[in-house]
């Protein structure tokens, strides 16, 4: 058997750390809660899938046990595979409870049977929500399970679908751009979105198709250092002891790099960064970033 002293060395040392919640093929209890919906929240195979759902009566949502500053964050996802116009299903972070919350959300945003479904990424810091982009799927989102990452260091946020990145937010203190600095819990829900998800709140909830159905998995895949949530920084999870903090994370690989271009070229179809409309003079990171969305 091949034995890697660097590979058993890391795996050691996130462990020691405290900042590795995962366990092997755990359940749902260890590491989460449910928050709302409750009697619209059924834990599936031994508690190691969680199905929530929407109908006219409710959603449902759940939420980790642990706040953390920083991370790489996992969640399987199959989202609702009728027709789910109105209808989001979210896997977010955030640091909930105010107007100047942090939050960094994956939102599917569903659409009629036929129309391609929307995957809109956001950054939010100190309560400003305005920094959208949407993609679309490469793959059937409602067909299958796929991975949804999120990577949250000092040096850079990324998102990713299937170890793809779809998104990358850097870290642009030094112009005064805002970068989330507050413990965040991971949060999952499915929701009516009626008044904007779809067609810009044209499209409405076609209850007839309800209940809408959300499945989660990997509730173990969690390797974030932990916080107490009533910090107000999160400088200390910016150690180097951290493997997300190394720097090889400081930015994409050129392999990473490269499938990031061909998601930005091919399948993105918003950029807050380029809404001219919404941004005359765009936000101060944008330059860093902007992507020419083809007419």
């Amino acid at each position: 058997m091949a034995f890697s002293v660097k590979g058993f060395f890391m795996f050691l040392l996130l462990l020691v750390c405290g900042g590795m919640l995962a366990n092997g093929d755990i359940g749902f209890d260890t590491n989460y809660n449910v928050t709302w919906g409750f009697d619209h929240a059924l834990p599936m195979d031994e508690g190691r899938q969680m199905q929530i759902y929407m109908d006219k009566y409710s959603g449902a949502g759940f939420k980790s046990m642990k706040w953390f500053g920083s991370g790489i964050f996992h969640m399987r996802i199959k989202i609702p595979v009728r027709d789910s116009g109105g209808v989001v299903t979210a896997f977010y972070l955030t640091t909930e409870g105010d107007h100047t919350q942090d939050e960094l959300d994956f939102e599917f945003l569903g659409n009629r049977e036929g129309k391609p479904i929307i995957l809109q990424t956001n950054v939010i810091t100190n309560g400003d929500a305005n920094r959208e982009q949407r993609i679309l799927f490469w793959f059937d989102p409602t067909a299958d399970f796929h991975d949804y990452k999120i990577l949250w260091n000092h040096h850079q946020i990324v998102f990713y679908v299937d170890d793809t990145p779809i998104r990358v937010y850097k870290n642009n203190e030094k112009i005064r751009v805002p970068y989330p600095s507050r413990p965040m819990i991971i949060d999952a829900s499915i929701w009516d979105g009626s008044n904007w998800a779809t067609d810009g709140g044209q499209t409405k909830i076609d209850w007839n198709h309800a209940p809408f159905r959300a499945y989660f998995q990997g509730f173990d895949t969690i390797s974030g250092c932990t916080l107490d949530n009533s910090k107000r920084d999160v400088t200390e999870c910016y150690a180097s002891t951290y493997l997300w903090n190394h720097q090889e994370y400081w930015q994409l690989n050129s392999t990473q790099q490269e499938a990031y271009e061909k998601v930005k070229r091919e399948y993105m179809n918003y950029d807050y960064c380029t809404d001219l409309q919404r941004f005359p003079t765009p936000p101060p990171e944008c330059p860093l970033s902007a992507v020419v969305i083809p007419s």
